[in-house]
């Protein structure tokens, strides 16, 4: 049991950090989850309760970098809202089996995107339709968020570095934000009707929320390129990962 608490504090100290720089928490903490004995499905929504709980400390981290994004914060949080409560109805209803080869593919070409240098004069999205493919990007990564979840800040960075046009840490700050709400109304659901295992989720809380609030601290000091890249490469990492997992399952 000693062992079981040790482990899954520092994996989610490790999440904590790597989840509130780069959405890549899940790297971490859902292998640490799976290797203390949880099925995939208690896994996965035992690690969406302390994703979502530990949220708290990557936005209180980044509020630096929060500082006048108020506005466009709000603009996205309810699509972030209502994707994780569709994500999280469909974890309740069908099996998470069904995206195991397609979330690889997924969490790859989101790091590809990230990997293309942002020209220097590039402008936010202001277009109807960059407008509307960012409404509809925002809400469908909050359903995947809701629904399995692993590298999906990957993928909402791909998004917004293209759509806001922004710095990397301030693009970074709203991720964490977004995917909060997103993890948050998703673990409610799981918390009510799901399958979790509160005894793993307690420690993994705790590591996550010290990772959270130092990560944003060490972002904001790291080249943006040095940051991107390495962003990119470990969601490339990941997506091997996972589709090793996926072709491998019984």
């Amino acid at each position: 049991m000693a062992r079981m608490v040790v482990l899954l504090v520092v994996a989610g100290f490790a999440a904590g950090l790597s989840g509130s720089m780069a959405g890549l928490a899940s790297l971490f903490s859902y292998p640490a989850l799976l290797a203390v004995g949880l099925s995939p499905v208690a896994a996965n929504q035992t690690n969406t309760i302390a994703l979502a709980v530990a949220s708290v400390g990557s936005v209180l981290g980044s509020r630096p970098e929060l500082r006048g994004q108020a506005p466009r914060v709000l603009r996205l949080l309810p699509l972030t809202l209502v994707g994780g409560a569709i994500g999280a109805g469909l974890v309740l209803v069908t099996p998470s089996d069904a995206f195991a080869l397609i979330v690889p593919f997924l969490v790859a070409g989101a790091s590809l995107v990230l990997l293309l240098p942002r020209r220097e004069d590039a402008k936010p999205v202001t277009s109807r339709v960059g407008h509307a493919a960012t409404v509809v990007g925002v809400l469908v990564v909050g359903v995947y968020s809701g629904y399995f979840g692993a590298a999906a800040g990957v993928v909402m960075m791909a998004l917004l570095t293209r759509a806001l046009a922004d710095s990397l840490v301030r693009v970074n700050a709203v991720k964490n934000v977004l995917l909060g709400a997103s993890n948050a109304v998703a673990a409610v659901g799981f918390a009510v009707l799901g399958e979790v295992s509160w005894s793993a989720a307690l420690p993994l809380t705790a590591g996550l929320l010290v990772g959270n609030y130092y990560g944003p601290a060490i972002a904001r000091r790291l080249p943006p390129t040095v940051l991107r890249i390495g962003i990119a490469v470990a969601g490339l990492v990941l997506a091997g990962v996972l589709l090793y997992r996926g072709l491998t399952a019984p």
